[in-house]
């Protein structure tokens, strides 16, 4: 007779549970991979974000090397590392999408303490390109910097302090503005990553101008000494203090970096806690509240439009612009660039007056695929329109709408354009060209929104085309740009006729014969596109609905 061995208890080690750390890990990359497999596109995106960022790395960890004794490689270094630690505090805002760990709200149900979770994301965090690329950065710089036995040790310490504080930089910001992210304002700031790119890049490209006229990279140690002293920058400069013997020093540059990465774990720990036990009061109190407000805020408005037809429109046209996200887009886009390219290039010493005509440009192009900014929603403003009479009331107030921004931002930048450069001699026939050019564009935008329109998707940051609808757009914004330049030919024609004839005391006839040629375009290119708009009402609500 056979007898059967009580089992044995299990062992601690079999039963004990696997870390909480190495399921983040895992957690990660599980992320990761399913990511990639969603998609061929989102696939080659990576590996293309992979090479890039690779190469990128590459080129400044060669250029650090090659600082290496130079007389400015601290400069160099202490300022990439601000910088770069800038850029990880701001990408959450506008990159919150890209990556789900970013969002500890799925987090909240698990029960979990916030010690080990906080060094368990913490650790998860370090898995990918940003993090790998901030690394290489970071051995560049101490590779730049380290001079003797106490340059390399303090590097050994000064590298992974570096990354630690710019990752947990990133998290504690993300997950102190959590709510704000998945709300509609974050997806606001989504939208508008681009305008902060496209923004940054003409600092830069100004900044470097002046840094050139300046005497090079030693009119940048005033602000390398002060940005020395913040995180994770202070790391850096610790390396280069202890390298010249200045041990005190570096010192307490690593000794700020540490308490500066403890505390943004304790407030990354201390926003965790209070995401996943108070609850979320963002909705406390709006049915009143909300309500109370737009029948305010709606008062106010309509108090400053014209009545009818024409006021509800116009209030429609500006509402969408404050609050839909791909509008706001294109407006705040249009408006920064329209004053950034005028204003930069007068302050350069490059510009000209007429420099401010691209506002009018940029400003113009809002009027462009009128019904395509409504999406399927422009059923509703099609059951209103049935003759030529109420398309071009429809258009005249959506212009209306357009041109209570357009005309004084266009006034503003060529008055600040003029006051720049000190030219006030040509602000008049500037300003005259501008509101001609502004009038072509609007006239243009009228004609092309009935001819040409097409859907704007809504459900991507980037996507401002609906699929099989490209070449519409390129049709209706170049051809329509071309020719409004065209239709604001004789106004051109004018001014160069006065400058050639030495006519200069009749310049300024060009401001207000500018605006009446600019107003008259408006509306002969309204009374063109309105039977157009009635006739083809079909055909427009059907391409703007592919969305």
């Amino acid at each position: 007779m056979t007898t059967v061995a009580p089992a044995s208890p299990a062992s601690p080690a079999s039963s004990a549970a696997p870390s909480l750390t190495s399921v983040f890990v895992r957690l990660k990359l599980v992320l990761l991979r399913n990511g990639l497999r969603q998609s061929a596109g989102r696939t080659a995106a990576y590996v293309t974000s992979i090479v890039v960022s690779a190469v990128v790395a590459a080129a400044i960890l060669l250029s650090f090397v090659l600082l290496r004794g130079s007389a400015n490689a601290d400069v160099v270094a202490v300022l990439l590392t601000g910088v770069l630690a800038l850029a990880w505090a701001v990408m959450p805002l506008f990159v919150s999408n890209g990556d789900e760990t970013l969002d500890p709200s799925r987090l909240v149900m698990l029960p979990l303490r916030p010690r080990p979770l906080v060094r368990a994301l913490l650790v998860a965090s370090l898995v990918g390109i940003g993090p790998a690329f901030t690394l290489c950065i970071a051995v560049g710089a101490a590779l730049a910097l380290a001079r003797g036995a106490a340059g390399v040790v303090a590097a050994v310490v000064a590298v992974p302090l570096t990354v630690l504080v710019c990752v947990a930089l990133s998290r504690a910001v993300a997950a102190a503005n959590v709510r704000l992210l998945t709300s509609r304002k974050g997806r606001d700031l989504a939208v508008l990553s681009g305008l902060v790119i496209a923004v940054g890049i003409q600092f830069v490209n100004f900044g470097a101008q002046r840094l050139g006229r300046a005497g090079g990279l030693s009119s940048l140690e005033p602000a390398a000494a002060v940005v020395g002293w913040l995180p994770p920058a202070s790391a850096v400069a610790a390396v280069d203090s202890a390298s010249e013997g200045d041990y005190a020093m570096a010192a307490g540059r690593l000794l700020l970096t540490v308490l500066v990465l403890a505390g943004l774990v304790a407030w990354w720990q201390r926003s965790l806690v209070r995401l996943m036990t108070a609850p979320d009061g963002s909705t406390i109190g709006a049915a009143g509240g909300s309500a109370a407000s737009e029948r305010a805020g709606k008062g106010r408005l309509a108090r400053l439009l014209p009545g009818g037809r024409t006021g509800t429109v116009m209030e429609r046209s500006l509402r969408y612009v404050w609050r839909d996200p791909k509008t706001k887009a294109a407006w705040v886009t249009s408006l920064a660039i329209g004053a950034i390219v005028p204003l930069f290039n007068a302050l350069q010493g490059t510009g000209s007056v007429y420099f401010a005509c691209f506002a009018s440009g940029m400003l113009g192009i809002q009027m462009y695929n009128q019904f395509g900014q409504d999406t399927s929603a422009f059923w509703m403003v099609a059951q209103t329109i049935s003759t030529k009479e109420d398309a071009y009331a429809e258009l005249r107030a959506r212009a209306l709408a357009l041109l209570v921004i357009t005309v004084p931002f266009t006034a503003l930048v060529t008055v600040a354009t003029a006051a720049v450069l000190g030219d006030w001699a040509s602000l008049p026939e500037a300003l005259g060209v501008a509101f001609a050019l502004l009038g072509a564009m609007m006239a243009t935008g009228a004609v092309t929104s009935a001819t040409f329109p097409y859907s704007i998707p809504q459900d991507g940051a980037f996507k401002n085309v609906a699929p099989g609808q490209g070449g519409l757009a390129w049709i209706s914004i170049f051809g329509g740009m071309i020719a409004g330049a065209l239709l604001c030919a004789p106004v051109i024609g004018a001014a160069i006729y006065l400058h050639l004839a030495d006519e200069e005391s009749l310049l300024w006839l060009l401001l207000p014969g500018g605006a009446l040629y600019g107003a008259l375009i408006v509306w002969g290119g309204l009374k063109l596109a309105a039977p157009r708009t009635a006739a083809r009402l079909p055909e427009i609500l059907t391409a703007v609905s592919k969305g």
